[in-house]
């Protein structure tokens, strides 16, 4: 690699979690350069960077703008097409997070569904279909709550993060209180 030192660690880690998140290796080590870059980067200058071949990279780039990370930014007398991140963080991560709910959690759901109206028709395992549905229903609230965090301000989102556990302590004092009233 031909990475500056100081971010090079990074980059080959963030190739390694591209893998869990659902793209390949070079994938997420071309994401990290290009959210690190403080400037956009063309995709001669990424092959370098990486040492990949140009092809591999030109692949990965349709990959991130499938995934709607990244996103061409013209530069003044230069015909090359440069990247650089379609948001800020907050908004990257958000991405992610809806195209992992595109491609994993939605068909889930659908085969739920399906399964599930198949069920009404044949009671012959209960408990296989209660099963089923409690994994709908904890999908479905999933999807709830994360259609809510997508509409709040970034400024908000990290608050209610910021919260953590204090949220829960918060939602057992509702708890006391509404026990003690019903006394």
């Amino acid at each position: 690699m031909n990475i500056p030192s100081d971010i090079e660690s990074f980059v080959v880690h963030f190739g390694e979690m591209g893998s869990r998140w659902g793209f390949n290796r070079t994938v997420g080590q071309m994401l990290a350069l290009i959210v690190l870059s403080e400037n956009p980067l063309n995709a001669d200058q990424i092959a370098e960077m990486l040492g990949v071949s140009r092809g591999n990279v030109s692949m990965g780039l349709k990959e991130l703008q499938s995934w709607q990370l990244i996103r061409t930014q013209p530069q003044p007398g230069d015909r090359k097409d440069y990247f650089k991140p379609s948001g800020t963080i907050w908004e990257l991560a958000l991405q992610v997070l809806s195209e992992r709910r595109k491609r994993e959690v939605d068909p889930t759901l659908s085969v739920l569904r399906s399964e599930l109206m198949n069920a009404e028709s044949d009671p012959s395992n209960d408990y296989a279909h209660a099963k089923m549905q409690e994994i709908h229903d904890l999908l479905e609230l999933f999807l709830r709550w994360f259609d809510d965090i997508q509409k709040m301000n970034p400024d908000n989102l990290k608050t209610l993060l910021k919260l953590g556990s204090g949220v829960g302590k918060v939602l057992g004092m509702k708890d006391r209180l509404l026990s003690r009233s019903e006394s």
